[in-house]
């Protein structure tokens, strides 16, 4: 484990503990359908995270789902459950032990604050209106998200010495124009869907505002 490797593992650590949503505890005792959406969530999130596509090692590709994440639980809860789906990635070895901190930095936390600050952007300078929730809260903050993630990623290898820049611009910065609309298209969909079928299971919606008859 290199210096910087270490030094993420004990950011991620420091940063979980620090932000740690002790709420979630009751209310996973206390509310059986919100702890059958928890441990879903888990589940999805890991099993989307398995399917990777790469050119090189290191440069694997894959579906990030982190809007839908954060705007179903908020991003500390997002937090949370992105670091336990990382954490079962390492002990299936999909993730080398030593990359656990740096996985959850550049694939947890940062896109989840990232994330987190579209939604509160929309939710506070446009107008409070479905369409903008499911397309921009939704759609265009997925595409925003995981390209901000590939890129983070892609400075983070380059720093390290793993690729040269060339390389990493190539084999998987390029990439980013063929995956950003399978994920914008992807939480799109999930947003829409529960935004009309299952709106408690939106942390970040509210009947109230953008449902309501006068906006």
């Amino acid at each position: 484990m290199t210096f910087w490797q270490a030094a993420a593992l004990l950011l991620w650590l420091v940063l979980l503990l620090r932000f740690f949503p002790s709420e979630v505890i009751t209310k996973l005792k206390t509310d059986t359908s919100y702890l059958h959406l928890w441990f879903s969530s888990i589940v999805v999130i890991a099993l989307l995270w398995t399917v990777q596509a790469g050119i090189e090692p290191s440069l694997e590709l894959h579906l990030l789902g982190i809007t839908t994440l954060v705007l179903c639980h908020g991003w500390r809860i997002a937090w949370l459950i992105g670091s336990i789906a990382v954490v079962f990635l390492v002990a299936a070895g999909k993730v080398n032990v030593a990359d656990t901190g740096s996985m959850a930095l550049l694939t947890v936390v940062l896109p989840a604050l990232f994330s987190y600050l579209i939604f509160a952007l929309s939710y506070h300078y446009l107008p409070r209106h479905l369409f903008i929730y499911i397309f921009v809260a939704g759609f265009a903050n997925a595409a925003l998200t995981i390209i901000f993630k590939m890129s983070l990623t892609a400075f983070w290898l380059y720093y390290q010495g793993t690729y040269s820049w060339n390389s990493v611009y190539q084999n998987y910065l390029q990439l980013a124009l063929l995956i950003w609309f399978a994920e914008a298209l992807l939480n799109g969909m999930a947003v829409t869907l529960m935004s009309v079928y299952r709106p408690h299971w939106l942390r970040t919606f509210y009947d109230n505002e953008y449902l309501s008859p006068d906006r």
